[in-house]
């Protein structure tokens, strides 16, 4: 059954989904990335709730169905605030799962608050495995941005073929969601781009997960599985998937996701 979360002070809303019946099992925090919001995990909520998880899917400030701000004010840092605010609502047994830029902004909410387990899905690089980005490319960021820089505004055609793993209809839906707020932060982007700082120590101490996507133009399997050694994390790439296609293929996401449950089961979380 479908339920939500609203912090109100700080104006977040969190979609989740729960199993008919209660489960001792560790609660799901979903992290979306750059542009999206709970819509990605769509796919993954319905999975997880069928299998006895509860599911929550953040939608950070400024996406979705959060308060609407102004994105020049916000950065990388008010992003971690805001996952770190959900992870204290749903306690520390909680086991946080990102996407993109989310799966870095879990790791760095791991400093802030305690949770059970982390799962990183085709997660941006942290300052320790990416060199600072150049002047001129730190330039070319602006304050507000929209689905032009990432590749999406472009033909339909033209992202079927690059994005192999999604159907017409699936991108042409993604290619929607991710104008709904038309406006990203640059200055969180140019934060990634320069350097987040992460310890890695936080995660070392729980279970953890880094899955890659061998079509993934925004981040590498080949960056993704460096991600993984470095955090001594179990690493699951899947050959044939792109970006979105991990959280949203109709034919792969599930596929994705069964590696999740099962990373969980092993775990007994």
């Amino acid at each position: 059954r479908k339920d939500e979360i609203e912090l109100v002070e700080r104006g977040l809303y969190v979609e989740s989904w729960l199993p008919e019946r209660r489960s001792r099992r560790k609660p799901l925090l979903f992290v979306h990335g750059e542009l999206a919001g709970s819509w990605v995990w769509e796919t993954w909520l319905h999975h997880f709730a069928g299998r006895g998880f509860e599911g929550h899917a953040l939608n950070l400030r400024n996406h979705f169905w959060s308060q609407t701000a102004e994105p020049a004010t916000l950065s990388f840092e008010s992003f971690t605030d805001d996952v770190a605010g959900v992870m204290e609502r749903l306690g520390p047994n909680v086991v946080v799962v990102g996407h993109g830029m989310g799966g870095l902004l879990a790791l760095k909410a791991l400093e802030q608050r305690p949770a059970a387990a982390v799962v990183l899905v085709s997660p941006e690089l942290p300052a320790p495995l990416r060199p600072p980005a150049l002047p001129h490319e730190m330039r070319e960021v602006p304050d507000t941005y929209g689905k032009e820089r990432i590749g999406w505004a472009t033909l339909i055609e033209k992202i079927v073929r690059d994005e192999r793993d999604l159907s017409v209809d699936e991108v042409r839906r993604i290619q929607h969601l991710l104008g709904q707020k038309a406006r990203e932060s640059g200055r969180a982007r140019r934060q990634v781009m320069a350097g987040i700082p992460i310890d890695p120590g936080t995660a070392l101490a729980i279970p953890r997960l880094v899955i890659g996507g061998g079509f993934d133009r925004v981040v590498s399997e080949e960056d993704v599985e460096r991600l993984a050694e470095w955090l001594d994390a179990e690493y699951e790439p899947f050959a044939a998937a792109s970006h979105y296609g991990l959280l949203l293929s109709g034919s792969g996401a599930p596929q994705v996701a069964e590696v999740v449950r099962g990373f969980l089961e092993a775990h007994r979380l």
